[in-house]
């Protein structure tokens, strides 16, 4: 395959550069290691600014692929090397198969009879879902695939072996990709919570994530948007957000994360939306709003079931009946503060995904993971694979590293 720009990732970064480099001519392989496109952003209730769906904004992106014959797609792929120097480089990628065949119809029917169901990986795990499934309701490409954890399994082997539309002997395959640039947007995941041993993630239930949050209010998430106690499906009368969960912190992520404040406070929206009368705790250390975000935090401090403590959370213990109760330091009075909810949040951070997938060519990272870029280079990294940042900036600077390596181009 040969293509002027070859673009790494497909969340919204990814995405936007891909439009925006095909409608001014360029061709583009966009390559994305889930079946789906979207990264994080398809996995959220609703996003800044506008406060709207994913659907508002990934579906118009999604026509404009689906329209553009410049756009060659590859799903489920992966770099394993590439070589060479601006204006040629050569990326061998590996596709891992979905494991089906057939049409639409007969999967649909296959899949309403799978006997194996693995913990739902859109979800965080929050819910389970049939081995054989399409990732979400926004999928792009539509279509089913087998989790590759299921692959194995016994249960599994002997439903495929009476399905024809299910072949779980298909093999990778490699495809060599001569490109004349490279834009790196392989974005990011969450800090994992269970390194926070003082906030007790994954010992207790109703100590969730702010991305699992975010899948807890979605419709499509593992209570159709009802947003309940973990434990028992019970309604939520408390709720606390903890800020700052690992982040600025020398023995987890040191750096501020930049989208965490305005983060909880617009998923504070959604439990206020859901239980008017629920009281709602926030912890911040700082909160860092600023521009045009100052208001958003006014109208979340004028809210009198709201309540702002200046601390840091220090530890999350087990209450009675499920419930968890949070201490704090507060800075302002210098005395500890104690809370006892019903369901805690922690705002974990972003680490870059480049951390462990390393570049198959030679970037410089800083001591982040994230990667810098250098100028007149025929590499440019955009979105969250640079620094952290909102989705607004992401497709700013998308579209920045189009022009980028356009310029490296010559602009031809």
């Amino acid at each position: 395959m040969n293509t002027d720009v070859l673009i790494i990732g497909g969340g919204i970064a990814g995405i936007t550069a891909a439009v925006e480099a095909a409608e001014v001519g360029k061709d583009v392989v966009l390559v994305e290691r889930e079946h789906w496109l979207g990264g994080r952003v398809v996995q959220m209730h609703k996003y800044f600014p506008k406060l709207c769906p994913p659907v508002c904004g990934l579906e118009i992106n999604f026509r404009r692929i689906r329209q553009n014959p410049k756009i060659k797609v590859l799903t489920g792929a992966s770099p394993t090397k590439i070589e060479g120097d601006t204006g040629a480089y050569k990326a061998s990628i590996i596709i891992e198969p979905r494991y089906v065949k057939g049409d639409f119809s007969e999967l649909t029917e296959c899949a309403d009879k799978c006997p194996v169901e693995v913990p739902n990986r859109f979800n965080f795990g929050l819910s389970k879902v049939k081995a054989l499934h399409i990732a979400n309701e926004l999928a792009y490409p539509f279509g089913y695939f087998v989790e590759k954890e299921a692959v194995n399994d016994p249960a599994m082997k002997e439903f495929a072996a009476g399905c024809d539309c299910i072949d779980l002997d298909m093999q990778p395959e490699t495809v060599e990709v001569n490109a004349k640039s490279i834009i790196y947007a392989t974005g990011w995941e969450p800090y994992d919570a269970n390194k926070l041993d003082n906030l007790n993630f994954g010992k207790l239930d109703n100590v969730v994530t702010n991305m699992m949050m975010e899948r807890m209010a979605s419709a499509g998430g593992p209570s159709q948007g009802k947003i309940t106690r973990p434990s028992d499906g019970n309604p939520i009368t408390k709720a606390a957000f903890v800020q700052c969960a690992g982040s600025r912190d020398e023995k987890h992520l040191p750096y501020c994360s930049a989208i965490c404040c305005m983060a909880s406070l617009k998923q504070n929206r959604y439990i206020r939306e859901q239980y008017p009368d629920a009281e709602i705790h926030i912890f911040f250390i700082d909160a860092r709003t600023p521009g045009r975000w100052e208001d958003f935090l006014q109208e979340v401090e004028d809210d009198p079931k709201t309540i702002i403590h200046r601390g840091k959370v220090a530890r999350i213990e087990e209450a009675e009946n499920g419930m968890v109760t949070l201490t704090a330091e507060n800075t302002l009075t210098a005395k500890l503060e104690q809370v006892t909810v019903d369901l805690a949040i922690l705002a974990t951070g972003m680490v870059p995904n480049a951390i462990k997938d390393k570049p198959h060519i030679n970037l410089k990272q800083d001591k982040y993971g994230f990667i810098e870029n250098i100028d007149n280079s025929g590499v440019v990294a955009a979105g969250v694979a640079a620094s952290p940042k909102d989705v607004a900036s992401s497709n700013e600077e998308a579209t920045g590293a189009v022009a980028r390596v356009m310029k490296m181009m010559g602009g031809k």
